[in-house]
């Protein structure tokens, strides 16, 4: 562990560990996997532009979202079968999230439940990805649940009607692994044997504009649009009542040739950026990144795969640690900027490559 000091470091650690199953499902990406390589390539293209002279004794790098504080711009992502890199799975990565006061995102098809997780970290800031099955009513369910935990929002994913083409999952033939559970669904699996067949089979591919409404209509939980990738959609989102929207392509996972999600961002921020949170998942390894996103817009940036890496690393230590070392990446990317807060980070302080393309 004392020689991982980025997310590349856990990353090269982690695919070592992982059995080829786990570490196949979690690396894949759609198709022949341009979007993938594009998530993290896009950052690569945009330069920061820092200002000097500025006094940064004092350097703040908290923020608030959805009406609650949390000590960075940066929380973790949703993602699936997590005990597949550790036993300890997603309630270690909650826990890793309490303890550096930022979010953490359960995905719906986890291996831990609602109820493990917010009792593995019950003072955590806990959102609950929702798919919405065909069976409304277990997805209901699912929502009370969450209320009844103390989950603060719902993030509704709505750019997987069904799954995409991951070439690595059809050459392992990858199911869910016998020892382990949707253990948000276990009942409902067990009585349907959904064991036996992929889970996305059960999503509603019918779900609309019009389902966002319904689904506002059964809770008081503010509503996160996961998936939004278009000016247009946006729109949408903000004239059906969403708190926030988290631009993302799913980690690349569902249609390749897709752009990465930076590089729609500033369109959508400057079409719908005041009327509501802005968050932004997919290519972000570090400090930098998060930076970049802020200044084209971004309220809050997201990580999925480097949390993984980090549990299979070392469980909650592992997560804790990669929390840690990307805070101190914020922290340094702020104050070699010369900015004290995430209020003063501007779009003027970044620009892509292009603009030197003159030289």
């Amino acid at each position: 562990m004392d020689n991982l000091v980025c997310v590349e470091d856990f990353e090269k650690q982690a695919l070592k560990i992982l059995t080829p199953l786990a570490r196949d499902y979690y690396k894949d990406g759609a198709g022949e996997e341009h979007s993938l390589k594009l998530n993290k390539e896009a950052f690569s293209k945009i330069r920061i532009l820092p200002r000097m002279l500025r006094d940064v004794t004092e350097v703040d790098i908290s923020t608030t979202i959805l009406g609650e504080k949390v000590s960075m711009p940066l929380g973790i992502a949703p993602t699936a079968l997590q005990k597949m890199a550790h036993p300890d799975g997603e309630c270690a990565n909650a826990k890793a999230a309490e303890a550096a006061r930022t979010i953490f995102t359960l995905s719906t098809i986890s291996t831990s439940s609602i109820e493990e997780v917010a009792a593995a970290a019950p003072n955590a800031i806990k959102w609950l990805q929702l798919y919405v099955f065909s069976d409304r009513k277990l997805t209901l369910e699912l929502v009370r649940r969450a209320e009844k935990a103390g989950f603060k929002a719902l993030v509704l994913t709505v750019d997987a009607p069904t799954f995409g083409d991951r070439r690595n999952e059809l050459r392992n033939k990858f199911n869910i692994p016998r020892h382990l559970k949707y253990a948000n669904v276990e009942d409902y699996a067990r009585e349907n044997k959904v064991y036996d067949k992929p889970i996305y089979k059960l999503f509603d591919p019918s779900l609309s504009w019009k389902d966002v409404s319904w689904l506002m209509s059964y809770t008081r939980l503010p509503l996160v649009i996961k998936g939004i990738l278009t000016v247009e959609d946006a729109i949408l989102a903000v004239k059906y009542g969403a708190s926030a929207i988290q631009v993302s392509n799913h980690g690349a996972r569902q249609i390749d040739g897709v752009p990465a999600p930076i590089e729609v961002l500033p369109e959508i921020v400057r079409a719908v950026g005041d009327k509501l949170e802005i968050y932004i998942d997919g290519g972000i390894t570090s400090g930098t990144n998060v930076f970049k996103a802020l200044a084209l817009g971004a309220k809050m940036a997201f990580i999925g795969r480097p949390m993984l890496w980090a549990l299979a690393c070392s469980g909650e230590e592992g997560a804790r640690k990669l929390l840690e070392l990307l805070r101190r990446e914020i922290f340094l990317t702020f104050a070699l900027s010369g900015c004290r807060s995430c209020e003063e980070i501007t779009k003027t302080m970044v620009c892509h490559e292009t603009k030197y393309s003159h030289l």
